[in-house]
């Protein structure tokens, strides 16, 4: 049988932390857990976007409990301080989905911390978050889900490069965050396990959702790549292999969600090469299973960022 949102478990008690919950698949994954009794935090870059959304999930589902917070994955200052805050409040975390990203950006450019932005975005802040959330991560016994994506098929890892200071392209280094960011999703679960942390590492990926990536992204400062995309490709082509943010957002709540998902796995879209469909298992390629990079890109981050899972 096909999962939907009705096979989401009762939520109430629970509290869910979503990076980039103001739109896409975030705000339908804010949405549907909120409708399910789950406590959501909106983890948002820009406040009011976040406040806007909050007040849209209100009106669909009156008694959601909803808090907005400032976080900019972008930055490690922003990071280390939305955490400082979630652990002052002292809440144990059942739920952590890391789900904000930005998409192949045409020109390179860098985060305040000097890091190109998508890596700095997609994996550095998500790595850092779930670093510096993890008493509260182990003490709920938390789901953690990080968003992948499949263009991890052509993403390499660049050692010796990671942030593209030379050959910059868009989309091989959107590609390599994303391979990152299921890597290490598969390496958190294989560390939790051996250290007895209690987390569940599951990766999620949307297949072809219909969200604002593109617009923001690969086609971001350029009026006639938008006027394609907005007169032809989105009304004409898009919809014959894409889907609603809506079920994209499935397998991020199937991840999130679902007691019979074990840690390790990988779940995504699963028809037309994993672009649409229903949620369900999906395959991860070799370069993504390769437990000496996972490791060796774990270290290799800690080290960068300093940041340690204990």
């Amino acid at each position: 049988m096909t999962w939907t949102t009705r096979d989401i478990p009762d939520q109430t008690g629970r509290l869910a932390v979503i990076t980039g919950a103001n739109s896409g698949t975030g705000y339908e994954t804010a949405l549907e857990l909120a409708r399910k009794g789950a406590e959501v935090i909106l983890a948002v870059r820009d406040v009011n976007r976040g406040e806007a959304a909050a007040k849209r999930i209100r009106r669909e589902v009156p008694e959601a409990r909803l808090r907005v917070e400032a976080l900019d994955l972008a930055s490690q200052a922003s990071v280390a301080a939305f955490a400082e805050r979630m652990l002052a409040d002292g809440a144990p975390i059942p739920m952590l989905i890391n789900n904000a990203g930005v998409m192949a950006l045409p020109t390179r450019r860098e985060s305040v911390d000097g890091h190109e932005l998508q890596w700095a975005t997609n994996y550095l802040g998500h790595f850092a978050l779930t670093a510096r959330l993890m008493p509260l991560l182990k003490s709920g016994k938390a789901r953690t889900v990080q968003l992948s994506s499949i263009a991890h098929r052509q993403g390499r890892i660049r050692f010796k490069d990671l942030d593209y200071r030379t050959g910059y392209r868009g989309w091989p280094v959107y590609a390599q965050s994303k391979l990152a960011m299921l890597m290490f999703g598969l390496e958190l679960d294989r560390r939790s396990k051996a250290h007895g942390w209690e987390l569940t590492s599951v990766v999620a990926h949307p297949g072809y959702a219909r969200t604002a990536l593109i617009n923001n992204g690969p086609v971001s400062g350029n009026p006639i790549g938008q006027f394609v995309m907005g007169g032809l490709f989105r009304p004409l082509i898009e919809p014959l292999f894409s889907h609603s943010a809506a079920a994209g957002a499935l397998p991020i709540l199937m991840a999130a969600t679902d007691p019979a998902v074990q840690g390790g796995a990988y779940l995504g879209a699963t028809r037309m090469r994993e672009l649409k469909g229903p949620p369900g298992p999906v395959k991860a390629e070799p370069q993504a299973l390769n437990e000496a990079d996972a490791a060796r890109l774990f270290d290799v981050t800690e080290a960068e960022l300093g940041v340690r899972f204990v």
